[in-house]
């Protein structure tokens, strides 16, 4: 039974084979830092009263800062080279992809991330951006995986094409990251055939899609976590 995790404006919401649920608990910082969060929602479950679907979602982050692994897919790791080879840049993800440390980056703090629905942003001095579908992972403080969720990664291609080293400013700016719309509560690794997909619609036609499986990351979760709290601390996950 999937139980998935709703942080809304009128307060945080549960749903469950369809069925919606009001949480008791109002501190989405305090409930999603519990190591235990899978099996406190199980226990909960059934002494929970009824709700009705939510209206209006929240992006489902309060405090915890969210962090990014780069050149995690072959075909990224090919593209970002194409992109980057008159900067001389392009060895770098070769070598990134192959390497046995991964790439990890700020991407951003609650404030900048755009809610379910909202609007994300395109830089002004950009013009070349696309959105990046990504496999999100909720982290207790502790570092234990407790849930997934669904994350577009904004970039400005031209930016970090030109030269590797401003990497930050194509990635990390005002609603450049979206999350949501809620959490997969779960400590259990998803399946490797499970499709992250991503469809552009332009004037109700669809301009371009694709997808790709999880069997085709170079790195596990669990190798991303580990390596993300070596000598780095999150209280807040």
């Amino acid at each position: 039974m999937h139980i998935r995790l709703f942080r809304t404006t009128s307060g945080n919401l549960l749903e469950s084979s369809g069925a919606w649920y009001r949480l008791p608990d109002s501190d989405w910082h305090a409930l999603t830092t519990r190591d235990d969060l899978p099996s406190y929602l199980q226990s909960q479950l059934p002494r929970l009263e009824a709700a009705a679907a939510p209206q209006s979602l929240l992006a489902p982050i309060a405090a915890q800062e969210a962090w990014a692994a780069g050149v995690t897919y072959y075909r990224s790791r090919t593209a970002r080279m194409e992109e980057s080879q008159t900067a001389g840049g392009g060895s770098f993800y070769d070598r990134v992809y192959t390497a046995e440390r991964p790439e990890l980056f700020l991407k951003s703090t609650p404030h900048r991330v755009a809610a379910p629905g909202a609007a994300v942003r395109i830089r002004f001095d950009s013009k070349w951006n696309v959105p990046e579908p990504e496999l999100a992972l909720l982290i207790s403080p502790s570092g234990k995986l407790i849930g997934y969720t669904v994350g577009n990664d904004m970039s400005s291609r031209d930016i970090e094409g030109e030269n590797p080293l401003y990497l930050p400013q194509a990635k990390v700016y005002d609603r450049s990251c979206a999350l949501g719309p809620g959490i997969l509560v779960s400590d259990a690794p998803l399946s490797p055939a499970t499709r992250i997909r991503l469809e552009i619609t332009r004037n109700s036609q669809a301009a371009f899609q694709d997808e790709i499986t999880l069997d085709q990351m170079k790195r596990k979760p669990e190798t991303l976590i580990e390596y993300l709290f070596r000598e780095n601390s999150f209280p807040n996950g």
